[in-house]
């Protein structure tokens, strides 16, 4: 019988989109308890090893991170296993980089470079808006963040535009048909387009209908859908393809007239 938390995770149970090859090791780092759910967040081992190849082991990493050269959304972590996920910004000022993460088409995080401007703020998706104690309204984003004294337009779906310095958040985009949106689930991961419908199911998932540049349309749940910005202008600046996802026939072409 298991008793306590669990502190291991085995290499073939990690989450796929790490991309961790099968026979480096027995285990993976096991994301630490976070703003992102374990499944759907980048370790920042895993983020500064294996994607920005700034270190060859886990020791190397830790050492990065002991010298507090990483930021992510303007705090310094030095835990190797600290789970960054979608819109958080990371810093290192040492090489004047930022990154956000964001998916790219085929569900993975991909590490997109954004200028320094970009990574002072941060898009959160509304996951509730309640009642505090003495009456207090506020909001619960995404990424576990309480925001009390929202502005009363706010509702859940919503998304809204957090400046990582003060922590403040003046501007914010609804949840309603003609705005852009990322899918942050699913088989459509990744994909961006505008909302063009959304079926209402009584006592079941709400079913949301987007179109992407190419025209083409695809649908999924309520709760992957991430507005990101107003009418088809995004907010954030995205990674190349800018969320069109392309058929395989598409892709081998795309290389083949780029080898010629």
């Amino acid at each position: 019988m298991a008793r306590g938390p669990k502190k291991h995770l085995k290499r073939l149970n990690a989450p796929k989109h790490w991309m961790l090859d099968k026979l480096t090791g027995t285990y993976a780092p096991r994301p630490s308890a976070g703003p992102h759910k374990l499944r759907e967040c980048l370790p920042l081992i895993v983020l500064l090893r294996n994607r920005l190849k700034y270190a060859l082991n886990g020791k190397e990493v830790q050492s990065i991170l002991m010298q507090r050269l990483v930021k992510v959304d303007g705090k310094v972590r030095t835990d190797t296993t600290y789970p960054t996920g979608f819109m958080d910004a990371i810093t290192i000022e040492k090489t004047g980089e930022n990154f956000r993460l964001v998916y790219d088409t085929k569900g993975r995080f991909t590490v997109h470079r954004v200028t320094a401007e970009e990574a002072q703020y941060k898009l959160c998706k509304v996951k509730k808006v309640q009642l505090g104690a003495k009456g207090i309204p506020f909001v619960v984003t995404h990424d576990g963040r309480t925001l009390r004294y929202p502005d009363p337009l706010i509702k859940v779906n919503d998304t809204i535009k957090l400046d990582l310095e003060s922590g403040k958040f003046n501007e914010f985009i609804k949840f309603e048909i003609g705005n852009v949106a990322m899918v942050t689930g699913g088989r459509n991961t990744g994909r961006v387009g505008v909302i063009t419908h959304r079926e209402r199911h009584i006592g079941g998932f709400d079913i949301v209908h987007i179109k992407d540049v190419l025209d083409r349309q695809f649908a999924t749940r309520l709760s992957n859908v991430f507005v990101i910005g107003e009418g088809n202008k995004p907010w954030v600046s995205l990674p190349k393809n800018k969320g069109v996802k392309l058929t395989i026939a598409e892709e081998r072409d795309r290389r083949r007239a780029a080898g010629n």
